[in-house]
């Protein structure tokens, strides 16, 4: 049987899904490359790879998507690794620089900015532009808090604005997949999860960042009804950009 090809996100968020599926037979079954989350959902539209942990905002644009898997990368409020980082309130941002590693947080920004904080905001890619505030996601954000006067976590705020929790990333495929092989990578992803202190034990300490708070309460990987309702809720937004 040929692997299936696999792309999924890099960061420490997906560190107990790819501990389960290293420790499975399922890891003899796939090709499995690690990206950063917009290069993910690049591979799996233009379909060189079959499955990804994609950006939810890019499912859309995935030809035959579907959501293969019981499990996500979410939170139920704040996530602590999704922020808008500004040096002015919230009220007062007129320019946002948005990250290039992302689709799901720059939409979920400018769907907050818009329709929550009701800001008009003009919006760059441009690493070297002068904004009021930028949109940083994943690892790079760890013990950069302190840096900014203002910072909104968009789990926490995606929370106050609609009262639903938020996915940041599933795992979709762009073809059927065959039945049992999902059965195996939802065992697989759950044996990760179930995992997570005895991962903890073999990352790094960050001195700036309380990665057992993150892997074990901060993140919600369940993909639950109500985190499914939240998507579909996300997508409509974002088509009245």
């Amino acid at each position: 049987m040929n692997k299936i090809r696999i792309s999924a996100v890099a960061y420490t968020n997906t560190k107990p899904f790819i501990y389960g599926i290293n420790h499975s037979d399922v890891l003899n079954q796939i090709d499995l490359s690690l990206d950063i989350p917009s290069d993910c959902a690049a591979k799996l539209i233009d379909g060189t790879v079959d499955v990804g942990l994609i950006p939810v905002a890019a499912i859309p644009q995935v030809p035959n998507a579907n959501i293969i898997s019981d499990y996500c990368i979410g939170s139920v409020g704040a996530v602590n690794s999704v922020f808008i980082f500004s040096n002015v309130p919230v009220s007062e941002i007129r320019t946002l620089r948005l990250d290039s590693h992302s689709r799901t947080s720059n939409n979920l920004a400018k769907v907050l900015l818009k329709f929550h904080f009701k800001q008009e905001v003009s919006y760059t890619t441009d690493v070297n532009a002068q904004t009021d505030a930028l949109v940083l996601i994943g690892d790079r954000t760890f013990g950069k808090k302190d840096d900014y006067a203002f910072v909104y976590d968009m789990g926490e705020e995606w929370m106050n604005f609609t009262g639903l929790p938020f996915v940041y990333a599933a795992w979709v495929a762009n073809k059927v997949i065959p039945e049992a092989f999902i059965n195996e990578f939802n065992t697989a992803l759950k044996q990760g999860l179930d995992a997570r202190k005895e991962l903890l034990k073999t990352l790094p300490v960050n001195p700036v960042f309380d990665l057992d708070d993150y892997l074990m309460h901060k993140l919600d990987f369940e993909l639950t009804d109500k985190k499914r309702e939240a998507l579909s809720l996300f997508l409509s937004y974002i088509e009245q950009l």
